[in-house]
């Protein structure tokens, strides 16, 4: 029960005929029957302000009041839905991955047939008087995990692209067949992630998503700064977010548009989102506008960067204080989080596929110069357009499909919740890396670029302030990114 002071424009001397209960309201002593509405207006300066204390519910408020701008909250909201619909279709009920073992029975009851995700979302239990007929294991767990995703038919390119590197290849085939590789990789590395995150709570569990959401472009943009390759790693991080931002969210409109007329979501968590990548677009503005133009701004650019990744990495602890700690109700979701493997397994999957992503990724910016040249392509558009499709293409999957079934809340966690954590975090933390290893990584990005990526913000905000979505929307997001696109791909000719 919550108490709100109301405040009422009373006439003189009525008010000590008054008193409230929480269970009637307001009533008059002397038994009365006339409406205070209907009471003839006492002349003004019989007028007087009376603070009545009012008792009621107040609603309390869950994450459907504020929706989601966190990756790893939606993404988990996702993967807890594909992991049911693997339990659902191979029979296997009371699955407990840290005993490695899966009891399955022959008779099944559906419980909480819900569809939070817009996948299947049932919670399964095993009729207790049915002797279970076999059992599986966690191996079989791993494996689904490997199969439920078409994708991951491009692991077959892994060895295939170390054996390229090796043989000394063109480096248009390096570039092809690691970019083919990696996608996958990309994927499972996002699936073990949550698979560790599974077996601990929220807390840990965000801050593991947190950490490892985009290990991808974080780990390409390491490689490329340790080469010196500075644009690449501008181009690579700035792409990210114009992926996400114009492409991913755009098809999420335009698909999820095409079968609902009109989609709603929840505005306040995207007004946020929206708002943090504002805020990163400020900071990439600093080292243009206050840097310098004499012998000594490359000193003076460097010093205002990292002042400002440290500020951008600071926001984004702040944002993570508030998921994991000040405001966890509004973002916290099921309980029954799901595990198909046991926490050993998966951390060590999510260190064995970050490793082999780290030497395929070192044969692919290794092979960028030579591909752009075999190909006719600028350095500016290999990072903007094309690598950002590495590390982003099973989510955009994922967040087109979960708009089709009209949990556009999701597909915006997905999409705006991947931009705010490349802004806030990966992007800023380049540059701290390049401070600490003697690299002159700034965050002064072309004019041109800069100014895009605040259009973009702005023009997404604008979508979406009416907190509902259609395909009209989703096709000027994608035509915007296209717009972007054919730009850069004509930047090579002013180098």
């Amino acid at each position: 029960m919550t108490h709100r002071v109301v405040d009422f424009e009373l006439p003189s001397g009525d008010e000590e005929g008054m008193h409230t209960t929480p269970e009637r309201g307001l009533h008059h002593n002397n038994g009365s029957q006339r409406s205070m509405n209907s009471a003839p207006p006492a002349p003004p300066d019989q007028h007087r302000r009376t603070s009545l204390v009012v008792t009621h519910a107040l609603p309390e408020i869950s994450l459907a009041d504020f929706g989601t701008i966190c990756k790893g909250t939606a993404y988990r909201q996702i993967r807890r839905g594909r992991k049911q619909s693997i339990l659902s279709r191979r029979g296997w009920g009371n699955y407990d991955p840290s005993s490695r073992n899966i009891r399955v029975g022959s008779t099944f009851t559906d419980s909480s047939a819900t569809e939070e995700t817009g996948l299947i979302n049932k919670s399964l239990s095993v009729d207790s008087d049915v002797i279970p007929e076999e059992e599986g294991t966690a191996w079989e767990g791993l494996v689904e995990m490997f199969t439920e995703n078409k994708i991951n038919y491009l692991f077959v390119f892994i060895p295939v692209a170390v054996w390229s590197h090796a043989n000394r290849w063109s480096d248009g085939s390096i570039f092809i067949l690691n970019f083919l590789a990696m996608v996958p990789l990309a994927s499972m590395l996002g699936v073990f992630t949550e698979e560790l995150a599974a077996h601990t709570n929220d807390v840990i569990g965000g801050l593991i998503n947190a950490t490892f959401g985009n290990a991808v472009e974080l780990v390409v943009a390491i490689q490329a700064l340790l080469a010196g390759d500075y644009r690449v790693v501008q181009a690579s991080l700035i792409g990210s977010v114009f992926s996400n931002l114009l492409l991913v969210l755009g098809m999420c409109f335009l698909f999820g548009g095409m079968k609902y007329a009109e989609q709603e979501f929840i505005a306040q968590g995207a007004v946020a989102s929206i708002s943090l990548l504002a805020f990163s677009g400020v900071a990439l503005l600093l080292p243009e506008f206050f840097g310098g133009e004499g012998d000594d701004s490359k000193d003076d650019t460097a010093t205002i960067s990292r002042l400002a990744a440290l500020l951008l990495i600071i926001m984004y602890g702040l944002l993570l204080w508030f998921q994991l700690k000040t405001h966890v109700n509004l973002f916290q979701g099921d309980d029954d989080t799901l595990a198909l493997i046991p926490f050993s397994w998966a951390l060590t999957g999510l260190v064995v596929i970050t490793a082999i992503v780290t030497i395929l990724s070192e044969f692919l910016v290794g092979s960028i110069d030579g591909f752009c040249t075999e190909f006719n392509l600028g350095r500016s558009f290999v990072g903007l357009i094309i690598l950002p499709v590495v590390g982003n293409a099973v989510e955009h999957i994922s967040a087109v499909s979960v708009a089709m079934k009209d949990k556009m809340d999701l597909a915006l966690g997905v999409a705006l919740g991947s931009s705010v954590q490349i802004a806030l975090f990966v992007l800023p933390l380049t540059v701290v890396i390049g401070w600490f290893t003697g690299r002159e990584m700034t965050m002064k990005f072309p004019q041109f670029e800069v100014a895009l990526y605040l259009m973009s913000v702005i023009i997404v905000s604008m979508c979406l302030s009416n907190a509902r979505s259609n395909w009209l929307e989703g096709s000027l997001l994608v035509s915007l990114y296209a717009l972007i696109a054919v730009g850069i791909y004509f930047e090579k000719d002013l180098e």
